[in-house]
């Protein structure tokens, strides 16, 4: 015989009822208009590398100890219209950090899109780059 289900208590996913289909389709598809995931970015690395820039929005000196292969450096406090001319207007940028507790690449990709560029995040950053097994590269780089 199945155990009663607890009713003293109601479940915290109801608390904050959840959003009308259409307004969970647009919240959605919102979010995927500001980030990627490693997953994709590798994917576009492989297949489309032309359509888009990867820019490591962290330190120089964390950029040395691991990078994405490819990627450029430009710190976020540093990131101007001057440091910034080196990436092309044309393309998608992706900016990338540590992990999920860092938000270089959130300052970073603010910081761009003020400047004019059509910005993703890529969620997780190198954590989550390295965690799917995907390569990575150390080095001063670009």
């Amino acid at each position: 015989m199945a155990a009663a289900p607890n009713v003293r208590f109601k479940p915290r996913l109801l608390e904050t009822p959840a959003a009308e289909p259409a307004a969970a389709r647009a919240h959605f598809e919102s979010k995927l208009a500001f980030e990627s995931d490693p997953s994709d970015v590798f994917f576009d690395t492989q297949n489309s590398p032309d359509t888009f820039v990867v820019v490591d929005c962290r330190s120089p000196e964390s950029f040395a100890k691991r990078h994405l292969p490819g990627a450029i450096n430009l710190h976020y406090r540093t990131m101007d219209a001057k440091t910034t001319a080196v990436l092309p207007k044309d393309k998608l940028v992706v900016a990338y950090c540590t992990s999920v507790s860092c938000n270089a690449s959130t300052k970073g990709a603010a910081r761009l899109s003020a400047l004019g560029f059509r910005v993703k995040e890529m969620i997780g950053g190198i954590e989550a780059w390295t965690a799917e097994g995907y390569p990575i590269e150390t080095g001063p780089g670009a």
